[in-house]
């Protein structure tokens, strides 16, 4: 009988499982499964808390809905009655003192046709001039694995980039655009570039694809994003799932690997999925030949502090779900998202549930990092009072503290992925390495590397 182990129940641990389970039951085969997590729960990033009338994600809180692989994987979880969907709204950015509207024809701040150019109140009469030379600019030069700011400004000018798009996509992505490769942020963009001769042309012809349930972009489930988490766990029913239990490393025999627990025990097991943190990777495999690897992937870190009130949601302004800060802003914060207005199911009353964010990114960061959380609330409630107008002290609150754990996908990330993945296959077969610090940092993404992954083992069963 052969054993598959999968070390990192998150995510793209679960979704491996669940699709290695799929196909032993398929085919019969003699197959043990192993699912081992560090942490008294599953589902690493994803954490719903519930505190009286709010439901709280403590990690991600949705799902890109426009992903080609999720509504299938919650048809076979048997999850599509839970789904809810984002409310849709205007997205600002704090510049000059004030919010200032995000068009909403436009993805990730990239306009997706002329009139949302022209309408931008971001952007001066001269930044928009400039950005029409993507009409009429040849793409030359640039690849995938290239600096996807670079791109963008190189067509659409550098007053709409930053002013505009920057805010967004550096927020989405944890990292400065000149860092970022096009092909993990958004290489579609290269694509619509070369095939319609502009990046704007190609997003208008394309534009249903970005829309999906009338246009609510995002969705999350009516208990919390952790029903997902605890549907897969229940699903598993031919899996060991060991929780709470870390492991200490990984050696070899002539006929297996070997797993040591941090308990002492010891697992024998044919293939091994590393679906950790690339650090706890690098620490249990031990191997100096990788460290170069492995140390030239970067994570950066985040603060969030979530604030509910015993206030209407309708203290808001009007149809909008949250803001950026842009670099004139006078805000600590990198970002606001306005929890209650955005998602219904998250305040049972429409109380008002607002979510902070503070990134590695910002200059103050490393102050912020030595702040008790009772001393970032404090902070917290400054910057909301300095952005919305709204005092008063929180009935709830919720501090989560990422440290070193956002994968941060700068220009060399997928030769580094590349290199590592192909000496790991040299000297450590039947050893796989998943999950966001490789692959993707949306659910999607780990979904659909946790079912690549199983796929490869299966072959091999």
């Amino acid at each position: 009988m052969k054993t598959v182990a999968v070390v990192g129940g998150g995510i793209t641990g679960l979704s491996t499982m669940f699709y290695l389970q799929k196909t032993v039951k398929a085919r019969s085969l003699p197959v043990r499964l192993i699912l081992i997590e560090g942490n008294e729960e599953l589902g690493g990033k994803i954490r719903t808390v519930h505190d009286g009338p709010f439901k709280i994600e403590a990690g991600a809180d949705s799902i890109v809905a426009r992903k080609q692989n999720i509504q299938p994987f919650l048809k076979e979880l048997n999850l599509e009655d839970q789904v809810v969907y984002n409310a849709t709204g205007k997205s600002f950015i704090h510049t000059d003192g004030m919010l200032k509207g995000i068009p909403e024809d436009a993805l990730f701040g990239i306009p997706m046709s002329l009139e949302s150019l022209a309408k931008s109140e971001l952007v001066s009469a001269q930044g928009k001039v400039d950005a029409l030379k993507d009409f009429y600019t040849k793409n030359e030069t640039f690849t995938k694995n290239d600096s996807i700011g670079l791109f963008l400004e190189s067509f659409l000018g550098k007053e709409l980039v930053q002013k505009q798009i920057s805010p967004v996509l550096s927020g989405v992505y944890s990292g400065k655009l000149n860092e970022l490769t096009i092909a993990k942020t958004l290489p579609e963009m290269l694509d619509y570039k070369n095939e319609y001769g502009s990046i704007i042309r190609g997003l208008s012809e394309n534009k249903q694809k970005y829309k999906s349930k009338g246009n609510k972009k995002f969705l999350s489930f009516k208990n919390g994003l952790s029903t997902l988490v605890e549907r897969i766990e229940e699903s598993l029913d031919m899996v060991e799932i060991l929780k709470g239990v870390s492991v200490d490393k990984i050696g070899r025999n002539d006929e297996a690997y070997i797993i040591t627990l941090a308990n002492g025990e010891t697992l024998e097991t044919d293939f091994i999925v590393l679906s950790t943190p690339h650090t706890i990777a690098q620490k249990l495999l031990g191997d100096r030949e990788l460290d170069e690897d492995f140390n030239g992937l970067i994570n950066s870190s985040m603060i969030s502090v979530y604030l509910g009130f015993d206030i209407p949601d309708s203290m808001l302004p009007k149809d909008g779900t949250g803001f950026i800060a842009g670099d004139n802003s006078d805000l600590i914060c990198n970002a606001c998202t306005w929890t209650s207005r955005k998602w219904e199911h998250t305040s049972e009353n429409s109380q008002l549930l607002v979510r902070v964010f503070y990134k590695s990114s910002s200059p103050d960061y490393e102050r912020l990092q030595s702040l008790t959380n009772q001393e970032l609330i404090s902070v917290a409630l400054h910057d909301i009072k300095n952005s919305l107008s709204i005092s008063g002290n929180p009935i709830t609150s919720e501090v989560t503290k990422w440290h070193e754990d956002m994968p941060n996908y700068h220009i060399k990330h997928p030769q580094i992925v590349q290199s590592l993945e192909a000496k790991i296959s040299e000297n450590y077969p039947n050893v796989l390495l998943a999950g966001c610090s490789y692959n993707g940092v949306g659910i999607p993404d780990c979904i659909a590397d946790g079912e690549k992954k199983a796929e490869e083992i299966c072959l091999k069963l």
